[in-house]
């Protein structure tokens, strides 16, 4: 294995161990006066790429960095067998490595050794490797009854160890619901139900975020159902709102007898949240009370309604007209009125006395002598 090597490489490789063992458990630290430094510690993200860097002078006649003890350049020399370890400077002032795409096993002590005047001495540099958070595991989508206990679980890895935070996503819910791995829910409710958020956090990068959706089951609950009066030969519509998860069958009855599409004349509309019977020509057997049920595997609920018989307004125009003029009064000048609607009784009085006195008058007219 030797056998390549010149005198020269050979005399340097066994000076750079004499002074690691020379300088064990006393390191010579950057701020040694008379000693050429190397950098102080160098913290990188992972995959981006790390430069190491030591300060020479004339002094310096051999070079080396090491990683703890393995050789990784001595000189121009490549000793590492990685190809992501390359020399980016070699001067009589410089001495620096590069770690391209750096991982998290490159963390750890780096050592410059350096001879001056056939006397070896080293300086080190701590490289730290920064991680972004990335949630690992996470629980997923789960669909409970109401009333469960609901654990939800986040696991994150990164350098610094990162920070995670459950929040309910929900307009009504403001802020963290819980700062941590796990996030426990006793006796869930079904305003409870939605999308919880879980962030990992280290400010490395932006945050790792992933979502659980939590779906609580829940029996039908009506949220309305009114009564409607129709007249007689009119449409007429019934309609029952009802809220559940998993969504409600709809059934109607009419007293013991379902309600169904079979009948003539009616047509039974069933949505997730609601239902609705239509009456499209409604006749004295329809009136009556009606029993809306909504049911799911959890339970049931059930409401009344009545459709009831109203009567319908006349709509004779000459009624209308007659009505109308009848309940009108007497208005403009010289009209008199009392309060109440209808001709005044004294104009009328007067009316009638002036005809009945005209009358007997013009049949005297033609004998009459002037």
């Amino acid at each position: 294995m030797w056998s390549g090597l010149s005198c020269r490489t050979l005399w340097s490789l066994l000076m750079l161990r004499c002074g690691l063992v020379q300088a064990a458990g006393v390191p010579v630290r950057s701020g040694d006066a008379g000693f050429p430094k190397a950098m102080d510690n160098v913290t990188v993200r992972q995959g981006d790429s790390a430069i190491l860097r030591c300060v020479v002078d004339s002094r310096v006649t051999r070079v080396a960095w090491l990683n703890r003890s393995t050789i990784l350049y001595t000189g121009n020399d490549k000793w590492s067998i990685d190809p992501r370890v390359v020399l980016v400077a070699n001067t009589k002032s410089q001495y620096s490595i590069e770690i391209q795409n750096v991982d998290i096993y490159d963390e750890g002590p780096y050592t410059c050794s350096v001879q001056t005047d056939n006397h070896p001495k080293t300086s080190r540099v701590h490289l730290i490797v920064q991680v972004p958070p990335r949630i690992v595991e996470i629980s997923s989508n789960i669909a409970v009854n109401e009333g469960t206990n609901v654990s939800l679980s986040c696991i994150a890895t990164g350098r610094p160890e990162p920070v995670v935070t459950w929040r309910y996503l929900s307009p009504k819910a403001h802020g963290f619901v819980s700062e941590d791995e796990y996030l426990e829910i006793t006796g869930i409710t079904r305003e409870q139900s939605g999308l919880y958020e879980c962030s990992a956090a280290n400010d490395v990068s932006s945050p790792d975020v992933r979502r659980v959706k939590v779906t609580v089951n829940y029996p039908p609950y009506i949220l309305d159902a009114r009564n409607i009066g129709v007249p007689l030969g009119h449409q007429g519509i019934l309609q029952c709102d009802a809220l559940a998860v998993p969504a409600a069958d709809f059934f109607w009855y009419k007293e013991d007898k379902r309600l169904t599409e079979s009948r003539k004349g009616v047509k039974v509309e069933n949505r997730e949240t609601y239902s609705r019977v239509t009456f499209f020509n409604v006749s004295e057997q329809d009136y009556g009370n009606y029993t809306c049920v909504a049911m799911n595997r959890l339970g049931h609920s059930n409401a009344s309604v009545i459709l009831f018989e109203i009567l319908q307004p006349s709509s004779s125009p000459l009624l209308q007209e007659e009505t109308t003029a009848a309940l009108t009064p007497l208005k403009g000048p010289g009209a008199v009125h009392d309060g109440n609607s209808g001709c005044p009784p004294c104009l009328l009085c007067t009316a009638l006395s002036l005809l009945l006195f005209l009358i007997p008058l013009s049949l005297l007219l033609p004998s009459a002598q002037f």
